[in-house]
Protein backbone atom coordinates (compact mmCIF):
# COMPACT_ATOMS: atom_id res chain seq x y z
CA UNK A 1 0.00 0.00 0.00
CA UNK A 2 1.26 3.47 -0.92
CA UNK A 3 0.67 6.70 0.99
CA UNK A 4 1.12 10.39 0.30
CA UNK A 5 0.82 13.60 2.25
CA UNK A 6 -0.11 16.74 0.31
CA UNK A 7 -0.16 20.29 1.65
CA UNK A 8 -2.35 22.65 -0.36
CA UNK A 9 -1.76 26.39 -0.25
CA UNK A 10 -3.89 29.20 -1.58
CA UNK A 11 -7.48 30.08 -0.83
CA UNK A 12 -8.15 26.59 0.49
CA UNK A 13 -9.96 27.26 3.77
CA UNK A 14 -13.54 28.49 4.03
CA UNK A 15 -14.39 27.50 0.45
CA UNK A 16 -15.67 23.93 0.90
CA UNK A 17 -12.31 22.37 0.06
CA UNK A 18 -12.57 19.52 2.59
CA UNK A 19 -16.17 18.67 1.69
CA UNK A 20 -15.43 18.60 -2.04
CA UNK A 21 -12.28 16.54 -1.46
CA UNK A 22 -14.29 13.94 0.48
CA UNK A 23 -16.79 13.79 -2.41
CA UNK A 24 -13.94 13.22 -4.88
CA UNK A 25 -12.46 10.52 -2.61
CA UNK A 26 -15.75 8.60 -2.72
CA UNK A 27 -15.05 7.83 -6.39
CA UNK A 28 -11.69 6.19 -5.63
CA UNK A 29 -10.33 3.33 -3.56
CA UNK A 30 -8.38 5.57 -1.20
CA UNK A 31 -8.37 6.07 2.54
CA UNK A 32 -6.97 8.81 4.74
CA UNK A 33 -8.17 12.27 5.60
CA UNK A 34 -8.26 15.96 4.76
CA UNK A 35 -8.03 18.72 7.38
CA UNK A 36 -7.37 22.43 7.82
CA UNK A 37 -4.11 23.43 9.46
CA UNK A 38 -3.58 26.47 11.63
CA UNK A 39 -1.34 28.18 9.09
CA UNK A 40 -4.13 28.40 6.46
CA UNK A 41 -3.09 25.33 4.47
CA UNK A 42 -4.98 22.08 4.01
CA UNK A 43 -3.36 18.69 4.68
CA UNK A 44 -4.45 15.62 2.74
CA UNK A 45 -3.30 12.08 3.53
CA UNK A 46 -4.14 9.46 0.92
CA UNK A 47 -3.46 5.73 1.10
CA UNK A 48 -4.09 3.04 -1.49
CA UNK A 49 -2.67 1.82 -4.77
CA UNK A 50 -0.19 4.28 -6.36
CA UNK A 51 -2.25 4.65 -9.53
CA UNK A 52 -5.47 5.19 -7.57
CA UNK A 53 -3.78 7.88 -5.45
CA UNK A 54 -2.42 9.59 -8.58
CA UNK A 55 -5.86 9.70 -10.18
CA UNK A 56 -7.50 10.88 -6.95
CA UNK A 57 -5.00 13.70 -6.46
CA UNK A 58 -5.35 14.74 -10.11
CA UNK A 59 -9.13 14.96 -9.66
CA UNK A 60 -8.73 16.98 -6.45
CA UNK A 61 -6.43 19.38 -8.32
CA UNK A 62 -8.95 19.74 -11.15
CA UNK A 63 -11.90 20.20 -8.80
CA UNK A 64 -10.15 22.89 -6.75
CA UNK A 65 -7.92 24.46 -9.41
CA UNK A 66 -9.17 27.99 -8.68
CA UNK A 67 -8.38 27.72 -4.97
CA UNK A 68 -5.00 25.93 -5.09
CA UNK A 69 -1.97 28.18 -5.51
CA UNK A 70 0.56 25.44 -4.71
CA UNK A 71 0.72 21.82 -3.58
CA UNK A 72 3.61 20.05 -1.90
CA UNK A 73 3.50 16.25 -2.00
CA UNK A 74 5.63 13.68 -0.23
CA UNK A 75 5.63 9.90 0.04
CA UNK A 76 4.95 8.71 3.60
CA UNK A 77 4.51 5.37 5.35
CA UNK A 78 0.97 3.96 5.17
CA UNK A 79 -0.78 3.48 8.49
CA UNK A 80 -3.96 1.74 7.35
CA UNK A 81 -6.81 4.24 7.64
CA UNK A 82 -10.20 2.49 7.42
CA UNK A 83 -11.86 5.15 5.21
CA UNK A 84 -11.49 8.73 3.98
CA UNK A 85 -12.65 11.40 6.43
CA UNK A 86 -12.79 15.11 7.01
CA UNK A 87 -10.92 15.89 10.21
CA UNK A 88 -11.59 18.89 12.35
CA UNK A 89 -8.76 18.51 14.87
Amino acid sequence: MAARRVLYKGRVQGVGFRKRTKAVAARFKVTGYVKNLGDGTVELIAEGDDREIDEFLADVSRAMAREIAAAESEVITATGYPDFDVRRD
